[in-house]
């Protein structure tokens, strides 16, 4: 009997790990990857940073390069979409009309961009970013001079105007919310990256919405619901993301904010796997549900999914990690902060470019955001995954190391 086939649906991030883990971990059949875009793997973070600013091309970005994938014998079929699974059948209806079967099946689906329905959002020169091919598209706008309204003040949004402004752009950034990065940070570091944005010479509206973009010349003129005009020769639209559930939805299997796995990325299906942005796990450190928008997860996800369909099945437990990078500022998240009712300050964020907050749910440290501060961000991360207490009052204290603040 020939040994069984793997099919993966997604040439991502998760997609790259998951394929070679899967050699590595011995799988001795067929590997074969199915993707949407035209690219091989590549890595989404540089996107709105280095790709952005023409110091990186798409094949620069690529995770692995493409030899090693032929090396370990895995196929990958480009530029088509899987339209349906049949899992009675265990076949793939594809776009171009064909069928593939499969035997165990990893959904590394990954996630879109969040659309928004404004009227001029189909205007040339308005774009979201999300792609390699988003970003080929945008390049053509940018030079030196010219205006850019980012709509939106999440990480996207902040690193393109990052990017865009070093670039001598004049840069408008327009946040529906009463602050930047509302959604995953304190006050106090939306505030930080307020004033470092303002400093560079960025203009950021908070609590505003825009009501539409309209043509005007060659320039757009970006209308907000207070009834003020923006002029821009390019739009970016930077507001989230959405996991890509559709098709497994559609197949049965259980959804509810991401496909639904369990601690070895199985889904309801035991043919099936899942990892990375789509999908939505049990944290046992956060003991509840969530869904992960980072690169670790997608990584750390796809090599337990490996080793489940390779019959060595380890239970995922990862603490999720993210980082930003604008300017001269690199933050590093360890944890999740959602639910935090007290924090605690190392450094000043009103002032400079270096500080540490740490969120605390009563005396339970929940998570650490870093700013150029990598010795606090390690600290947070083996407090964080080796259930160590701290002294608050102690880590308050600048003047002691980190070093200083685990326990003896």
């Amino acid at each position: 009997m020939s040994n069984p086939s793997c099919t993966i649906i997604g040439a991502s991030h998760a997609a790259a790990s998951l394929a070679l883990s899967l050699r590595q971990g011995g799988w001795a059949g067929r590997i074969r990857v199915l993707g949407e875009e035209s690219d091989m793997p590549y890595q989404r973070p540089p996107l709105s940073k280095d790709v952005l600013a023409g110091a990186k091309t798409a094949e620069m970005i690529q995770i692995r390069p493409a030899a090693l994938y032929e090396k370990s014998n895995i196929e990958f079929l480009l530029g088509v979409r899987v339209e349906q699974i049949d899992r009675e059948n265990k076949l793939l209806r594809l776009s171009d009309g064909k069928q593939a079967h499969y035997d165990k099946l990893a959904l590394t689906l990954g996630s879109r961009a969040r659309t928004i329905p404004l009227e001029g959002s189909d205007l040339e020169g308005v774009f979201y970013l999300r792609t390699v091919a988003d970003v080929l598209q945008i390049q053509p706008y940018v030079a030196k001079g010219k205006r850019a309204v980012i709509i939106g003040g999440g990480y996207i949004g902040l690193e393109a105007a990052a990017v865009l402004r070093k670039l001598d752009m004049e840069i408008t950034i327009i946040e529906a919310l009463p602050r930047v990065l509302q959604r995953v940070t304190a006050p106090e570091v939306s505030l930080f990256f307020q004033r470092i944005h303002a400093e560079e010479g960025v203009k950021i509206l908070t609590k505003t919405g825009v009501s539409s973009i309209e043509q005007s010349g060659p320039a757009k003129q970006v209308v907000c619901d207070d009834g003020t005009v923006h002029e821009a020769d390019l739009v970016i639209i930077a507001v989230g993301i959405v996991p890509n559930v559709e098709l497994a939805a559609d197949a049965g299997l259980a959804v509810d904010n991401g496909i639904l796995v369990d601690e070895f990325t199985r889904t309801s299906d035991p043919d099936i796997v899942a990892a990375g942005d789509c999908t939505c796990h049990f944290n046992p450190i956060y003991q509840r549900n969530i869904r992960l928008e980072s690169v670790q997860n997608a990584n750390d996800q796809a090599k337990t999914a490996a080793a489940t369909l390779c019959g060595k099945p380890e239970p995922y437990r990862a603490l999720p990690w993210f980082w930003s990078e604008q300017y001269d500022v690199k933050l590093q998240i360890a944890g999740l902060s959602q639910g935090y009712d007290g924090l605690t300050l190392r450094g000043n964020p009103d002032e400079g470019r270096s500080f540490a907050v740490f969120y605390f749910s009563g005396d339970r440290l929940l998570a650490v955001d870093a700013i150029n501060r990598p010795a606090e961000f390690m600290l947070g991360k083996r407090l964080l995954t080796q259930g160590i207490d701290v002294d608050r009052e102690k880590l308050a204290d600048d003047s002691l190391s980190a070093k200083d603040l685990l326990p003896a």
